[in-house]
């Protein structure tokens, strides 16, 4: 290749930023619309009897006294894959409802043949479509699981400003 072929520095220069630009806008909308997905699952927790049971942060401070104790999700390093079983399928027998409206029956679950859901299964409070799951999963892997303690931010975020005096005694 003779030297009057290859490109010269500024364009070889215009080209990395031109790549650079293109690479950043595509962040900025992956960006945008993962945190969609993260406030809609978040909306799907707040209205599918999730916090009755995990509580408003996932911690396992249940928001209802005659709800079962779920797990503190917020210490938890479920999977993506154990997530979606456990939220789609329930936990038979350990107080923990399918909440994918095929369970059991149009889905299979646990690796059993499709049949009725178990009779030991807690009722769940209303049943989600796979991409609602997939949206709660979504909230639960970017803004709960191996979160630790929940922060001021946290809380203020999860109620958006409707009761921030709920956050006062966070630190």
């Amino acid at each position: 290749m003779k030297r009057s072929d290859r490109p010269s520095r500024l364009e070889t220069s215009v080209r990395c930023t031109a790549i650079a630009v293109l690479v950043a806008a595509s962040a900025s909308v992956a960006l945008a619309q993962d945190d969609a997905k993260i406030k809609a699952g978040l909306e799907i927790w707040k209205s599918s009897g999730c916090a009755d049971c995990h509580g408003a942060f996932a911690d396992g401070d249940k928001q209802r006294d005659e709800a079962p104790t779920g797990a503190n999700l917020r210490t938890s390093r479920l999977d993506t894959a154990t997530l979606k079983q456990t939220i789609s399928c329930g936990r038979p027998g350990a107080d923990m409802p399918a909440f994918d409206e095929g369970a059991y029956q149009v889905r299979a679950c646990y690796g059993k043949p499709l049949g009725p859901a178990p009779d030991n299964l807690y009722p769940a409070p209303r049943t989600l479509s796979p991409a609602d799951i997939d949206l709660v999963i979504a909230y639960l892997q970017a803004r709960i699981i191996g979160r630790g303690r929940i922060t001021r931010d946290e809380c203020l975020a999860y109620y958006a400003g409707d009761l921030d005096s709920s956050c006062d005694d966070i630190k």
